[in-house]
């Protein structure tokens, strides 16, 4: 049996990009010392989510890879013995932007990246003024405790990035999430958007017979700009089975961690009772190749 303690920490940013920063070293230290193996952090974990407003002054967040962030979190990794998942607003060059994930190795070292896909630009997720979409594919990256395939949010709307990841090999599908409430929105409203968050995830792990991590961030950040309410990040993060049954769910509202055992063998009984990569008619999928199979 394949058993992995996987982590997360749900935090509510703030302005102080140190502030968020000590935080979240002091829950990896603490979670490591629960027993986590692997801690996932939440997307564009060092600052308030910039993305509310397009202001050029932003691009001032973005950092080298490697860089410092990288250097922290691998000194941090190598201290606890732990993988680390970190979401990281990249500096590839003056003028290119990208939203990157980042899997720093339990000796400290970078096991690999992965930039942003898809990249949303709606009210208050003005991403396409900040990030260029990722080219480094849907490749699992390789790690001391197995391969894991590593999206990002807006990523996760998508059936198609998940099923690539996992006819890649990798064992685990993980998802730094930044996503919330418009105060526009009904309650109602609110929670259809929520739950369907929530469902297309497991979705994932359903259709591809794979555990699933999301980790989003959680409490209100204001927009700077005063053109809109703010948005409330709905938290809920998440662990799944791979036949989608929720092995741990945080609160909407809270900040929170947990760490949780899953057994990555079982992957290969699910498949076996559901094979649907066996199934698949790769002879007949030419049309999801275009943008409207009209």
């Amino acid at each position: 049996m394949k058993r992995l303690k996987v982590a997360y920490l749900q935090q509510h940013n703030v302005a102080d990009s140190k502030d968020n920063v000590r935080r979240l070293a002091d829950g990896v230290r603490r979670l490591a010392a629960e027993g986590a193996q692997l801690i996932v952090l939440q997307e564009l974990h060092n600052s308030l989510y910039f993305c509310q407003v397009e202001d050029v002054d932003n691009f001032d967040l973005a950092e080298l890879i490697p860089g410092p962030s990288t250097e922290l979190f691998g000194k941090l990794a190598k201290e606890c013995g732990v993988v680390i998942v970190t979401s990281l607003f990249e500096r590839r060059a003056p003028g290119l932007y990208h939203n990157t994930a980042v899997v720093i190795d339990k000796d400290g070292s970078i096991a690999g990246r992965y930039r942003k896909m898809h990249i949303p630009d709606d009210p208050a997720y003005y991403e396409k003024f900040y990030f260029t979409p990722g080219d480094l594919g849907f490749r699992p990256i390789d790690t001391s405790l197995g391969r894991i395939g590593v999206l990002v949010c807006w990523d996760q709307w998508y059936p198609e990035a998940a099923r690539i990841m996992a006819l890649h090999g990798a064992e685990l599908l993980i998802y730094p999430t930044a996503i919330g409430y418009a105060a526009s929105d009904t309650p109602d409203e609110q929670q259809r958007q929520r739950e369907a968050w929530t469902t297309v995830q497991r979705g994932h792990a359903v259709a591809n017979g794979l555990p699933v991590v999301s980790v989003n961030r959680v409490g209100f950040e204001p927009d700077p700009s005063g053109q809109t309410e703010g948005i409330t990040f709905w938290g809920s993060s998440m662990v799944v089975g791979p036949q989608g049954e929720v092995l741990y769910r945080s609160s909407a509202d809270c900040e929170d961690s947990a760490v949780v055992e899953i057994d990555l063998a079982r992957s290969e009984s699910v498949r076996r009772w559901w094979p649907f990569l066996r199934d698949r008619r790769i002879d007949m999928y030419d049309d999801i190749l275009r943008r409207f199979a009209d």
